[in-house]
């Protein structure tokens, strides 16, 4: 009988510091959101953007445009590359003249291997980190993600064709 006592005492503890965690949990939860619904101050609120967008703007790649980027087709360098970061299928379709293919799913990890290993995989040389390298997709949306994962990688004169293939085409059709 004194075991039974003893155990139900036990369990009784047990079952109050249970109750008493979950009373507790609750009235923490709705402090917390109490917090994060307070309107925060306009002018701190102000200066935190003009603080994100000053650095963002270094991220920004400088655009393109087709009257930029043609006379890079007409006399290519062996020091500027025009990286096409559509996937094999679409190239299929056609690509702007001396451009390259790197496909976007593979680009970042293509930035980290050797140059040997990437001239064997993509069959051109490595862009060198201070080579000036023009992206391009199909309409512009892939060459801008091209262009924050080769800066994030080191690279420095990094452009982007916004127009990019569409615009390619319905200004070479129009010639």
């Amino acid at each position: 009988m004194l075991r039974a006592a003893l155990a139900n005492v036990t369990r009784a503890s047990v079952r109050y510091a249970y109750v008493s965690r979950q009373v507790l949990r609750p009235s923490y939860q709705v402090f917390a959101r109490y917090e994060s619904s307070k309107t925060p101050d306009r002018d701190a609120l102000k200066a935190a953007r003009k603080a994100n967008d000053e650095l963002q703007r270094d991220w920004r790649s400088p655009i393109l445009t087709y009257e930029q980027v043609k006379p890079r087709t007409l006399s290519p360098s062996s020091y500027a590359y025009l990286i096409d970061v559509r996937e094999p299928n679409e190239v299929i379709q056609g690509s702007i003249p001396s451009a390259v293919n790197l496909p976007l799913s593979v680009l970042a990890t293509s930035l980290h291997l050797s140059p040997h290993d990437f001239r064997a995989q993509h069959g051109f040389d490595k862009p060198e980190k201070t080579q000036e390298v023009v992206f391009y997709c199909r309409s512009g949306k892939r060459s801008a993600s091209a262009c924050d994962i080769a800066r994030r990688n080191g690279y420095e004169n990094i452009y982007n064709y916004e127009g990019s293939w569409l615009d390619w085409v319905s200004r070479e059709a129009g010639h």
